[in-house]
């Protein structure tokens, strides 16, 4: 009932543009608010080509797990997409070892919420019966989804959390050996912000005095132990209220302090609304630095522009944009035509998310297809663990560091800035340093907020 992958990206006949129209077609109305739980490919809804005498065909789950509600949905924002894409991608199987394979993508709402992010996990691993689990986006989904893949022997490959707050977060030790043997993940670290941080605060003259908002949570305490000393050791002075609790709604004592010591320079890795919250409470105490460094939230248009004119020249990083120079091993797709895809179907502009989500089936299809037997969840593991291999995000090798289990990925900064008069949205991101990835290219220098 499917068309074969191949022909369905760029074959004779059959256009890109048509392919993503397609795609589009079955991702409006409610694809676009919940989770898309029907496959498109394996049992009643289309699998690959018999395997066998008999015909029948083997079906391989893959199980998905996102905020695609609550605190941090923006992650999530472009889930959806992604999915139909990979799915339509799929649809024709999946040949391992000479052996043809239905895929099953079955994905759920985490909600933003560690305990339902669990709770959906078992559903996967024990009413599902999945053999593989794929998880992104901050450690309150992707932390509390690797427990319970560990905890149940099951392969777990997740991304776009800072690779200590999984690491540490999760209870491994520094120097130690890994407690983790199923759970692996790629991702930026706390040196690769502070590698993009110091190299692009020096493109606005301040004077290196930092107020610092840094969260009781598994990011907010990974890069209080981390990113501190390597921003004191490029000369940078901090000044640090201290671990604030997520949902906090005064921060005037915090914003007393910053206009006090004189802090030309901000730094936060907040939950979306805490942000929100903080920052107009700034502006209405006059609190106006002159880098206003995000992280966590300020990554999305619709975050950006929920505060108004005081989002105009926030400083943040991006993990992918559609000028990323890789392409997708999985759909033949340029960073620019999946950038472009996704603002023709949803009319919004991209999302950063796209790339990581899409790198995830990257890496999955690749692990188990060098597995040789996909259903055996040992030869996955160990397929993981020494898997080097393309994605849409860049080159990724395991067994070369910092850590057991994990990949290191690039984080680029950069600065929402007042669009274009020919551009249908009231803001754009433009890259301005390159450090952790000198391929993708700079299209502007910082401009101090507010100028």
């Amino acid at each position: 009932m499917h068309e074969p992958a191949e022909a369905a990206l760029g074959q004779p006949g059959t256009s890109r543009r048509g392919f993503l129209k397609g795609v589009g077609a079955g991702l409006t109305g409610l694809a676009f608010s919940g989770p898309l739980l029907s496959a498109c490919a394996g049992g009643s809804s289309g699998g690959g080509s018999g395997s066998g005498g008999g015909g029948s065909t083997t079906t391989l789950k893959i199980g998905f797990v996102s905020p695609r509600t609550g605190a941090v949905a923006a992650f999530a924002e472009a889930d959806p997409y992604v999915l139909g894409l990979v799915r339509k991608a799929l649809a024709s199987g999946l040949v391992v070892g000479g052996k043809s394979y239905a895929v099953e993508i079955i994905d759920k709402d985490g909600q933003s919420d560690s305990v339902r992010s669990a709770q959906v996990t078992n559903d996967l691993i024990y009413a599902d019966g999945v053999d593989l689990v794929l998880t992104t986006s901050t450690p309150e989904t992707v932390n509390p989804v690797a427990d319970a893949c560990e905890a149940a022997q099951m392969p777990c490959i997740s991304t776009n959390t800072p690779w200590e707050a999984w690491y540490f977060g999760r209870g491994a030790k520094p120097g130690g050996p890994s407690p983790f043997k199923f759970t692996y993940h790629y991702s930026f670290g706390v040196a690769d912000f502070a590698r993009s941080f110091t190299t692009l605060w020096p493109q606005v003259e301040t004077n290196q005095r930092v107020g610092v908002m840094w969260p009781n949570d598994a990011d907010g305490n990974a890069v209080r132990q981390s990113l501190k000393p390597l921003l004191k050791e490029a000369g940078y002075t901090i000044i640090d209220p201290g671990p604030y609790a997520d949902g906090t709604n005064d921060y005037s004592a915090q914003i007393a302090q910053f206009k006090d010591e004189n802090c030309e320079i901000f730094n936060t890795f907040p939950i979306p609304p805490d942000f929100a919250t903080f920052w107009q409470q700034a502006a209405q105490l006059e609190y106006r630095p002159r880098i206003a460094q995000i992280a966590k939230t300020g990554k999305f248009l619709s975050q950006v522009e929920a505060l108004g004119p005081i989002g105009v020249g926030i400083a943040s990083t991006v993990y992918w944009t559609p000028t990323w120079p890789y392409s997708s091993p999985l759909l033949k797709m340029s960073a620019r035509q999946l950038g472009d895809g996704y603002t023709e179907v949803s009319g919004k502009l991209w999302n950063q998310s796209l790339g990581t989500t899409l790198s995830l089936f990257e890496v999955a299809t690749a692990a188990l297809k060098a597995s040789a037997d996909p259903k055996d969840k040992a030869a996955v593991v160990k397929a993981v663990s020494t898997l080097e291999t393309d994605t849409s995000i860049g080159h990724l090798a395991w067994g070369t560091g910092p850590v057991p289990n994990v990949v290191t990925t690039p984080i680029i900064g950069g600065q929402w800035v007042k669009a274009p008069a020919s551009s249908p949205f009231g803001l754009d991101f433009v890259i301005c340093e390159n450090a952790n990835d000198h391929n993708v290219p700079v299209a502007a220098k910082l401009q101090r907020y507010g100028a």
